[in-house]
């Protein structure tokens, strides 16, 4: 009896030990597909490391300017945590200058508007007024909070245009990424009433303060991401998870809403989009964007490479300034903010 105690003792403990971690596994297991939170933590840490990454490769792209800084300026009321940053070059007294609002990308679940802050002293150092916008991050904030966030953000600009050096009839939106994406609905925003209503918010600007729009490495078809496959494809599912609040957000009204391919309309400004070839996103987001808004008769810059372009251009490639082709893009962003700040199209058109 002793001995078959004794002998089945380490057979229930190992028993036991395969049933503990059955049981762990099935825990694990279903908090993963209660919440989106442990995959957006492990998402947002590389996210994260990336960004440093990149905005240390801008650095050394800044010219030695000095700049008039605004930062960490609360566009809220008072307490109100989401801030931006203003970047000027010396000005005269009483100067307005054009405005390059930017809004940082993260897949909605990362990112900061200090990511973009050489990019943006690149531009101010050219004439512009630059500002970086924060916004609540997902999961700590579900659609609309950002886009509600922003549009606020953009009336603080044009209220608190004379202390910032503003022209606030001048406004160029920008993005990259999940930046674009919400770049691109603030202009839908300002130009479709109908769409307006269908989101419920009223925007802070109107259709003749804007000059144009630039979008990087965007999404503006959720739709075309229900099927995309891999570990990309589960990320962006993921972030999506987590910003619409929905695991099905597809189905719902934020999946809808967010797919500005399917509001534009040819009371648009002029628009700059780009993407890398190397991006699986460029053709399945910006090329068929840039499609849409041609046979809608917005006047389109597009700058794509083919297909078997060398290298492969990254997801965000334009922030890479190591790239011969990063310094391309951003000359032809220069020429495209110079052109719609200076002379205001009068008719629709086209431009490759």
């Amino acid at each position: 009896m002793t001995q078959a105690g004794a002998a089945g003792r380490p057979r229930r403990t190992v028993l036991g030990a395969v049933l503990g971690a059955a049981a762990l596994g099935g825990a694990v297991t279903a908090v993963l597909r209660a919440t989106p939170w442990p995959a957006v933590l492990v998402i947002r840490r590389v996210f994260e490391k990336g960004a440093r990454e990149t905005r240390a490769e801008m650095v050394p792209a800044v010219p030695d300017v000095e700049f008039t800084s605004h930062r960490d300026v609360e566009y809220g009321d008072a307490g109100f945590t989401p801030a931006l940053d203003v970047f000027a070059a010396e000005a005269k007294p009483g100067e307005r200058r054009p405005v390059v609002v930017w809004i940082h990308g993260g897949a909605w679940i990362s990112g900061s508007k200090v990511d973009v802050e050489p990019y943006l002293k690149l531009l101010a150092a050219d004439g512009y007024v630059a500002v970086g916008l924060d916004y609540t991050i997902a999961p700590e904030a579900v659609y609309p909070v950002a886009v509600t966030q922003l549009n606020r953000a953009l009336g603080y600009l044009v209220e608190h245009s004379e202390r910032f050096g503003i022209d606030p009839e001048r406004i160029v939106l920008a993005g990259d990424s999940a930046g674009a994406q919400l770049a691109s609905q603030l202009a839908v925003l300002a130009t479709n009433p109908e769409y307006a209503r269908l989101v419920g918010i009223v925007p802070a600007l109107q259709r003749s303060q804007l000059a144009g729009v630039l979008l990087h490495c965007g999404l503006y078809d959720l739709q075309a991401m229900t099927s995309a496959t891999g570990l990309i494809g589960w990320g962006f599912k993921t972030a999506l998870w987590a910003y619409t609040g929905h695991k099905n957000w597809s189905e719902t009204a934020a999946g809808t809403t967010m797919s500005t391919i399917d509001f534009v309309t040819a009371d648009l400004p002029p628009v700059f989009v780009s993407g890398g070839n190397g991006d699986g996103l460029t053709h399945i987001q910006s090329v068929p964007l840039a499609e849409r808004m041609r046979a809608a008769g917005v006047d389109v810059t597009s700058l794509f490479w083919p297909a078997d372009h060398e290298p492969a251009l990254p997801h965000e490639y334009q922030f890479h300034l190591d790239f011969e082709e990063a310094h391309h893009a951003l000359e032809r962003t220069r020429e495209f903010l110079d052109r719609v700040t200076t002379a205001r199209p009068t008719a629709p058109g086209a431009t490759e």
